[in-house]
């Protein structure tokens, strides 16, 4: 165990995985995930951009969460894979300070810009005829940037306010990157206050918009229903059934996780959960929107020469 000087102002990190042959081929198979991410975004970003057939709000929405990813999983795994390496799991209080700044920016808007998804779908589907005033250019650009600027400054709140927090405890963070719902029970001084924030926070950014997303998925799917084409409900089906999968990926455990009271929530588990929202879901984002959906499929084959049935 590496011995931890307590005047020093860094942080801890106690990892993710044991250090031994079974978490290196762990951490192997993490920084696979991380490459398959980065690759597959990138290419849905490019495919969209190149294919004029995806120019559509749904798509340039869907661009930007693919750019989300690009940025948020960056903010975990390299420092976690050089600590695991290099023995080192220390991380500087600025080097801290940035990295939760980054993680809880991406996660906030990450929680905004899938709630416009799928109000884009909801017009799309409950009401055409006001699709393309509803959904122009201009509203996805506002709400693109709305996004970003919200889920900043909620950001910028909760990282100053941690940060401020006296730490009169070990500095050891018991997670694989500066959550700071870890770095409370290090703190010195009674956090109810911050802690309810989290609640609050937790609940505008997650709750909410979660519980907004399912009452609108009941009334497409309602509207799906009743459709008299059946070609045109299979598609609207696979849309939003694709679409709910990101979303679930996303929310379920990031609700439990920051949601529960503390008592009721242990370091292990919240790891692996963090997993699933850090690691998984960027991942899965450009296979599930790919493999489930023919017009990125025809966008691939008219732009790479991929999935093809042409005959030679």
């Amino acid at each position: 165990m590496e011995k931890w000087n307590q005047t020093s102002d860094d942080f801890i990190l106690l990892g993710l995985f044991p250090s031994n042959q079974t978490g290196l081929l762990l951490l192997f198979l993490i920084l696979f995930i991380f490459a398959l991410a980065s690759v597959g975004n990138s290419t849905m970003i490019h495919l969209i951009r190149l294919d004029p057939q995806l120019h559509t709000p749904m798509y340039f929405l869907l661009s930007q969460l693919s750019l989300m990813y690009l940025m948020y999983i960056p903010t975990t795994v390299p420092k976690m894979a050089f600590n695991f390496l290099s023995g080192q799991k220390r991380i500087s209080f600025l080097g801290c300070a940035v990295q939760s700044f980054f993680f809880l920016t991406m996660a906030c808007s990450e929680g905004l810009l899938l709630s416009s998804m799928v109000y884009d779908r909801y017009v799309a589907i409950c009401h055409p005829l006001h699709y393309p005033i509803r959904m122009s250019k201009m509203m996805c650009v506002k709400m693109i940037i709305g996004s970003w600027i919200l889920g900043s400054i909620n950001s910028l709140a909760h990282t100053v306010y941690a940060l401020h927090i006296p730490y009169c405890q070990s500095r050891a963070i018991d997670h694989f990157f500066c959550d700071v719902p870890a770095m409370l029970p290090l703190a010195c001084i009674d956090t109810w206050v911050y802690e309810y924030m989290v609640f609050v926070s937790t609940s505008l950014f997650l709750l909410f918009p979660f519980l907004g997303i399912t009452a609108s998925y009941g009334w497409v799917l309602f509207a799906v229903y009743h459709m008299h084409s059946k070609e045109g409900r299979k598609k609207a089906f696979t849309t939003c059934s694709t679409h709910l999968t990101v979303v679930t990926f996303y929310y379920a455990p990031f609700v439990y996780t920051y949601l529960r009271p503390r008592n009721f929530r242990s370091p292990a588990e919240d790891k692996i959960l963090a997993v699933f929202y850090t690691i998984l879901t960027p991942m899965l984002n450009p296979l599930i929107y790919s493999l489930r959906n023919k017009e990125v499929l025809g966008a691939m084959t008219r732009e790479f020469g991929i999935f093809s049935t042409k005959k030679e």
